[in-house]
Order: C-alpha cells, then sequence, then structure tokens
C-alpha cells in the first residue's frame, strides 16, 4: 500500500513538473475576418493590383454571398473568354477520340518506320555477299598493284644503275633525277600503248560493224 502511494506521488510530481513547461506554447489565434465586404478604392495607388480585378470580386461572393453585392451573372465568362477556354481546352486538354486518333497515328508511323527497316537490313544482308566479294576483289586490285608498282620501281632503279654505274650511291641526287626521268619515259609509253590499244579496238568495232551492215560501208546490198 505504501509502495503505491509512493508510485503515485512520483507520478503527481513529475506531472506537475512537466504541465508548466509544456504549456508555454500558445498558438496564434485564427485571422479575423471583416464582418463586410472589402472593397478597395481603385483610384487609390497603394491598393493592390490583385483586389481590382474580378477574381477578387468572385472571392468576396464566395465568403459573403449575396451581401458581398457581387452579381452572379457577372462571375460567368463573357462569349469572348469562353471561345478562349474551349480553344485552350481543344488544344491541352484533347478528346478521348482525338487522343485515340494521335495514338493510333503514331502506332501507325512507328510500325511503317519499323518495316522500311527491316526492308533496308533484309535489302542489305541480301547484298553482303556481293559487298563482301567487291571487296575481297578491291583487296587483291591495290595488292597487286602494290606488287606491280614495286616490281616497276625495282626495274627503273636496276636501269638507272647499270646507267650511272653500281658504284653510284641510290640515295644520290643525280641517281634520283635519272629515276625520275625513266618513270616519266616509262608512263608516256605505257600511255601511248593504251591509246594506240584503244585506236586498235575502236577500228576493229567499226570494221565489224560495216561487215554486219553493208550500208554503213557504202556497198549496195544484193
Amino acid at each position: 500500500m505504501a509502495a503505491s502511494a509512493m508510485k503515485a506521488r512520483r507520478l503527481l510530481g513529475f506531472s506537475v513538473a512537466v504541465g508548466p513547461r509544456s504549456c508555454n506554447y500558445r498558438a496564434p489565434p485564427p485571422p479575423r475576418r471583416h464582418p463586410e465586404p472589402h472593397w478597395p478604392d481603385p483610384e487609390n495607388p497603394l491598393s493592390p493590383r490583385w483586389q481590382l480585378g474580378p477574381r477578387y470580386a468572385a472571392k468576396q461572393f464566395a465568403r459573403y454571398g449575396a451581401k458581398s453585392g457581387v452579381a452572379p451573372a457577372s462571375l460567368w465568362p463573357s462569349p469572348e473568354q469562353l471561345r478562349e477556354l474551349e480553344a485552350e481546352e481543344r488544344e491541352w486538354y484533347p478528346s478521348l477520340a482525338t487522343m485515340q486518333e494521335s495514338l493510333r497515328t503514331q502506332q501507325q508511323a512507328e510500325e511503317a518506320k519499323r518495316r522500311a527497316r527491316e526492308q533496308h537490313i533484309s535489302e542489305c544482308m541480301a547484298k553482303m555477299p556481293q559487298m563482301i566479294e567487291n571487296w575481297r576483289q578491291q583487296k587483291r586490285e591495290r595488292w597487286e598493284k602494290a606488287q606491280a608498282d614495286k616490281e616497276r620501281r625495282a626495274r627503273l632503279q636496276a636501269e638507272a644503275q647499270e646507267r650511272l654505274g653500281y658504284h653510284v650511291d641510290p640515295r644520290s641526287a643525280r641517281f634520283q633525277e635519272l629515276l625520275q626521268d625513266l618513270d616519266k619515259q616509262q608512263r608516256k609509253r605505257l600511255k601511248e600503248e593504251k591509246q594506240r590499244q584503244k585506236k586498235e579496238a575502236r577500228a576493229a568495232a567499226m570494221a565489224s560493224a560495216e561487215a554486219q551492215d553493208p550500208e554503213v560501208s557504202g556497198e549496195p546490198s544484193s
């Protein structure tokens, strides 16, 4: 019994000690509203601009009702404002049918893009063997051309050394000038040989055409 009494005193003492400290906070009173609507003076330059518009009038009507003196009909948008609101709604809040049509158009465009990409891949894969063969052919041609140039330069160097003597340094200016002259002469001969072959091929083609068509050669047909 004595123990329970002591425990009760401790609890009471704790509550007394803590109670005053917990009551130090006082909540601020709620803002006091004017009993009458407040209308600023539009002629006063210190009047807040936001209190001179229709939104403030609508707020006063919502707070005070008919006591505010605001006509309810004035709170509705004008025909011009209504058209602007409808246009804004159509632009930013399209109808379900419009959104479905837009989504369908987007899906069709993505599907067409996917089909075009797959078609392009199929065409490239079909051309791949020929492209690989062309690449190998070009590689062989480059290698053959490099080998031909290497052999041609070796022959030119051998000819230049034969003319100047093997004791001449290949790095000397005299040897390099002779090498360039021999290279130019050889290129000139190759060019003349190609032109001669073209003329012969052209003459052979004309002769073959005349043999097949006697009217070209001017001979009367039997």
